[in-house]
């Protein structure tokens, strides 16, 4: 299993949940951005949001996805922030919208990370289970 497995699932199921942590208790939310750079998967929220605060505090993440086979994609890891400017230049490019939200007319900073200490597993409904560390 390769990271080219891990990006063609997104790919395929574009909005996954990613969960962060707020003091004890988990939170979760919809996302739909993510890259591959420089080898590493990187996730991204605006810096104005608690996502970002809670990332700050404790950065252990985990998002999940699946598809409508009942296959489903859960990758877990240690949330590094990273915002050097060639990173968010990639960022837009990857995803253009982006833009539209963060930009000096909206005031919006957009917080980039990617995945340290990562683990990825693969399953579905008939027991099938794969894992990676990346």
């Amino acid at each position: 299993m390769s990271m080219e497995k891990i990006l063609n699932f997104l790919k395929a199921n574009p909005v996954f949940f990613f969960a962060t942590v707020d003091g004890d208790k988990p939170r979760v939310r919809p996302f739909g951005f993510y890259m591959c750079y420089e080898g590493k998967l990187y996730f991204g929220m605006g810096t104005h949001k608690e996502s970002y605060r809670q990332i700050k505090a404790n950065p252990n993440v985990e998002i999940c996805t699946a598809n409508a086979n009942g296959q489903w994609l859960r990758i877990r890891g240690k949330a590094v922030l990273d915002d050097r400017p060639e990173v968010v230049a990639k960022a837009f490019e990857t995803m253009p919208q982006l833009k539209q939200i963060y930009n000096e007319q909206t005031g919006y900073t957009i917080g980039l990370l990617y995945l340290q200490d990562a683990e990825a597993e693969f399953a579905d409904l008939q027991g099938n289970f794969e894992k990676l560390n990346f």
